[in-house]
């Protein structure tokens, strides 16, 4: 292996910065905590706005440009095809950790709303409900996906249409130059960020793991429990991760999404199905009445933190992340069009969520409004313990939620190996087979990381470490779009089909009188 490839500047900065946290945390977690927790309140309070305008800029941007005369340009040259079938790329975006988020709050967010309402409203109560669904509906759909599918865009773009490394950096080019100082300090700011989000999305996973072991086994929720699942999820993904992007991580995925269905399709039947369609219904017409309202909602008139809990968190959250899952749906969309790109990471998981909020959500709320099961309740005491407190109120209980526990392990089992392989890969000049050593490397940092996020301070620590890291990477993504419509002005529209018709009409035309003089 190259020995320059140790020598990046990206890897040794952005690796240190890393391994002093996960160090600092250990050593100090009460500071570590406190620390965190101001800088929490400083990004929420001051800049909340600021994440809220910039997600709902880059949505309408991405509709714009698929709908645009640019939306028939591939990723990749005019004759590439897809490189994945259509059912594995959805698998594969599954498993970039957007799945392991889903199952922790699928029914823990409607559930959380029912039990304080982002209004006012009397919680616990229909009005109460129809709420809650409607803005879970928000927080899963297109303004979430639409962060990652902006990086991946660029990217992916960058990567096998222009053939450049696949690196935020390289995106960032036609705006900030190609200084080596600016592009280490974004590609570093880039992998810290990364680490960071996808930490809080292993630490949420292991938790809830933690509480799926504590609902069927009694086993106790403690922090030597979740460290015992984050060393066997470490040495899951790392043989993962060495087989391969075709093999470990795309069987996975296959058995992910499979997964997820069979459960899916279980409580939707054995649930309040009438009820489910109807809150689905109900709950898609007010997330697209409500879409611009909540997309930029604060609460400057009044003395309310829900805005910064929920929505601010998520898009932090999103945002923290979007190297990592911006980068690996690049890397599986080669051949697809800018059009079927953008269409289909902002419509199939948006609407596979809320299906599956609807059906999980959907069943938690109609017992707790007719059977006074008091899933709420259970719910507000410990998040974790979300789906589980749902699964005891239908048949086959117990074996439900083992097979839920083992759709979350493997979710954070493709989501660790699909982060380690990007963050090699980041860090070792944008490679599309990064070594396996870097990827270990990485598994090991972002398992301690989670570890120590989890030991300071739990779900807290968890959610604050994600906002503070995402801040300054909002800034690139809005000069991304800056940066993409600069490069995208240099391609030629690819002819339509009706024009394309047209022209070879034409030319039979002018071959048919040619004929006729030669005569």
């Amino acid at each position: 292996m190259d020995r320059k490839l140790f020598m990046n500047p990206v890897f040794i900065v952005s690796a240190a910065i890393i391994l002093i946290l996960v160090v600092l945390g250990a050593a100090t977690p009460v500071q570590f905590e406190e620390v965190a927790g101001s800088l929490f309140s400083f990004t929420t309070l001051n800049f909340g706005w600021f994440y809220l305008l910039a997600v709902f800029v880059i949505t309408l941007f991405l509709i714009i440009i698929a709908l645009s005369k640019y939306g028939g340009i591939r990723l990749g040259a005019d004759t590439d095809r897809p490189e994945f079938p259509f059912f594995t790329w959805i698998g594969m975006l599954f498993s970039a950790g957007f799945g392991a988020g889903l199952v922790f709050w699928g029914v823990a967010e409607p559930m959380s709303h029912f039990f304080t309402t982002p209004f006012g409203t009397e919680a616990q109560t229909p009005e109460a409900a129809r709420i809650a669904m409607g803005y879970s509906f928000f927080h899963w759909g297109i303004s979430q996906w639409s962060v990652f599918a902006i990086v991946g865009l660029v990217i992916g773009f960058l990567q096998f249409r222009k053939e450049k490394p696949g690196l935020v950096s390289t995106a960032l080019e036609p705006v900030l130059g190609k200084k080596p100082l600016v592009k280490h300090s974004i590609d570093s700011l880039a992998v810290i960020a990364t680490v960071m989000g996808i930490a809080t999305s292993l630490g949420l996973g292991v938790l809830q793991m933690n509480g799926g072991l504590n609902a069927v086994f009694g086993i106790e929720n403690a922090f030597p429990i979740q460290l015992a699942i984050i060393v066997v999820m470490f040495i899951a993904y790392t043989i993962s991760s060495s087989t391969g992007l075709k093999k470990g991580i795309a069987y996975l995925s296959n058995l992910n999404l499979g997964l997820a269905l069979l459960l899916m399709l279980f409580v939707f039947i054995a649930g309040p199905t009438v009820f489910i369609m109807e809150t689905f219904t109900l709950a898609m017409g007010d997330y697209v009445t409500n879409f611009i309202s909540y997309s930029l909602r604060l609460e400057p008139y009044e003395d309310g933190a829900w805005v910064q809990g929920w929505t601010i968190f998520y898009w932090a959250w999103s945002t923290a992340w979007s190297p990592f899952v911006g980068a690996f749906v690049a890397r599986v969309s080669k051949g697809r069009t800018i059009r079927e790109f953008v269409l289909g990471v902002l419509v199939i998981p948006p609407a596979i969520a809320c299906v599956w909020i609807a059906v999980f959500g959907g069943t938690a709320l109609w017992y707790d409004l007719n059977q006074g099961t008091g899933i709420a309740e259970a719910v507000n005491n410990d998040l974790t313990s979300a789906l589980f407190q749902t699964f005891e109120v239908l048949p086959l209980s117990t074996i439900m939620s083992v097979l839920a526990v083992l759709l979350i392990f493997t979710f954070l089992v493709t989501s660790a190996d699909s982060a380690t392989y990007i963050l090699a890969s980041m860090t070792s000049y944008g490679s599309l087979n990064p070594p396996t050593v870097f990827k270990v490397v990485w598994g090991v940092l972002m398992s301690a990381i989670a570890a120590v996020l989890l030991y300071a301070g739990g779900l807290g620590a968890l959610q604050t470490a994600s906002l503070i890291s995402a801040l300054p990477f909002t800034v690139l993504l809005i000069l991304m779009l800056w940066s993409f419509t600069k490069i995208i002005r240099t391609e030629a529209p690819p002819i339509r089909k009706a024009e394309l018709l047209r022209l070879q009409e034409e030319i039979k035309k002018q071959n048919a009188l040619q004929k006729q003089r030669d005569k």
